[in-house]
């Protein structure tokens, strides 16, 4: 796992660029406050991302196979990823906002299914308590008991956020939750990101 910087940059547009900009062209700037739309194309979203990579203004947890990175997840504090998914329903009950949140997972195709997302995840909880910890809240989709493709599940599932120390708060919408727990700079001393 390396964080996501100016360095590491190459190899997470390489996984991007393997993956026609992912979504579509998105370059995972859906959640930032730029958000995307109609008259923002993939060479745009790039552009927009690097550049926020390269100011300290995006964070992700990098997870490599060897020298190739093969996959991600997306953190950052709430400021940083104000557009959720679910954002009308989420900000009917707010209460307040969370220190940190997860929002997004993408993993190599060729790479989908052997604990990738679980890695990214780990690799974030790591970075976030490195950082300072706090409270942290991720989006899951609860996909128990239902078939639904792995490419669809970019907020990850709540299996797996529960598998590292979340729990669920209120539910967001048909199958999404919000799920927090919080982290201390203890956890990434102790190895105690995969539950709390």
């Amino acid at each position: 796992m390396r964080p996501l910087d100016a360095g590491s940059w190459p190899d997470f547009a390489g996984l991007v660029e393997r993956h026609n900009g992912v979504w579509g062209g998105c370059w995972c700037m859906a959640f930032h406050p730029e958000g995307l739309s109609r008259t923002k194309d993939p060479e745009e979203n790039r552009a927009r991302k690097e550049s926020r990579v390269r100011e300290g203004g995006a964070h992700a947890a990098l997870v490599y196979d060897g020298r190739v990175c093969v996959g991600w997840c997306q953190f950052g504090p709430a400021p940083e990823l104000p557009r959720i998914k679910h954002r009308r329903a989420y900000e009917k009950d707010l209460g307040a906002l969370p220190d940190w949140r997860i929002t997004c997972f993408f993993v190599d195709r060729a790479h989908r299914r052997q604990g990738v997302a679980a890695a990214a995840l780990d690799g974030a909880l790591q970075e976030i308590a490195r950082l300072g910890g706090g409270t942290v809240e991720g989006y899951p989709e609860d996909a128990e008991g239902r078939s639904v493709s792995a490419s669809f599940l970019y907020t990850g599932t709540v299996t797996l956020f529960e598998s590292h120390g979340f729990e669920r708060n209120r539910r967001l919408g048909k199958h999404h939750w919000v799920v927090g727990r919080t982290v201390t700079r203890a956890d990434v001393r102790d190895g105690r990101t995969a539950a709390s």
